[in-house]
């Protein structure tokens, strides 16, 4: 039974990325709601949903992929704050190559977040699922977090052709001579260098949303971060 509920949790969960475009009420709900309305009210049934199929994975029988070693939970405490970071500065910000970004206000002259790379959010989820799945190792948390990390890796590749065939191929290759898809690629050949500090406000957001999972992990998850 505790299978039953991670296959139809984790099923809910990838639909209804899919259902509301699919059976055409993604339109009219946004007509209704407003653009930002519609955007809460998905970004809450998913992470409802989202917080359902991690507790069903908890349930799930335990069926070891590889054994646990103190290094996995080292690897995963200090991947989190990279990837959380990746998240919190990329919401959001000027970026007309992400679906989180905001279209309006990019410099591709002064880039920010997006010379480190051009998908934050789809690489701090990447980097959270693939650092959790190495840290649990079971069969049930490996098909939730592989899931999770494959479906970013493919999202990237969707959204930069979309954006790539919308653009065209010749403002394509300017807008993004400052960036890169790999996270510090442009950094590392010389394309890039960050012209100012990066946001402090969003410094804090950062340590904050980082410092309330840490302390919310245990009661709600019901497992310790701690190595």
């Amino acid at each position: 039974m505790d299978w039953v509920e991670f296959a139809l949790a984790m099923a809910l969960f990838l639909a209804s990325h899919r259902i509301p475009a699919l059976i055409g009420v993604k339109a009219p709900l946004t007509r209704a709601l407003g653009p930002h309305g519609y955007t809460v009210a998905f970004s809450l049934i998913s992470t409802l949903l989202l917080a359902w199929v991690i507790v069903a994975a908890g349930r799930a029988p335990y069926v070891a992929l590889w054994d646990h070693a103190l290094w996995h939970r080292w690897a995963l405490n200090l991947i989190m704050p990279v990837a959380l970071g990746l998240i919190v500065f990329g919401l959001a910000a000027p970026n007309p190559f992400a679906f989180e970004g905001k279209a309006s206000g990019f410099d591709p002259v002064r880039p920010g977040i997006v010379g480190l790379t051009r998908q934050p959010l789809l690489w701090g989820l990447t980097l959270w699922a693939a650092g959790h799945l190495l840290a649990n190792g079971d069969l049930a948390h490996g098909l939730l977090f592989g899931s999770f990390a494959l479906f970013s890796l493919l999202g990237m590749g969707m959204v930069e052709r979309r954006r790539a065939q919308s653009m065209g191929l010749a403002t394509w290759q300017r807008v993004t001579a400052k960036t890169s898809l790999v996270p510090g690629a442009a950094l590392l050949t010389g394309r890039w260098r960050p012209a100012t500090f990066p946001s402090v406000r969003r410094g804090m957001i950062w340590v904050l949303v980082w410092a309330g999972l840490w302390m919310l992990h245990m009661p709600v998850i019901g497992v310790s971060p701690a190595p």
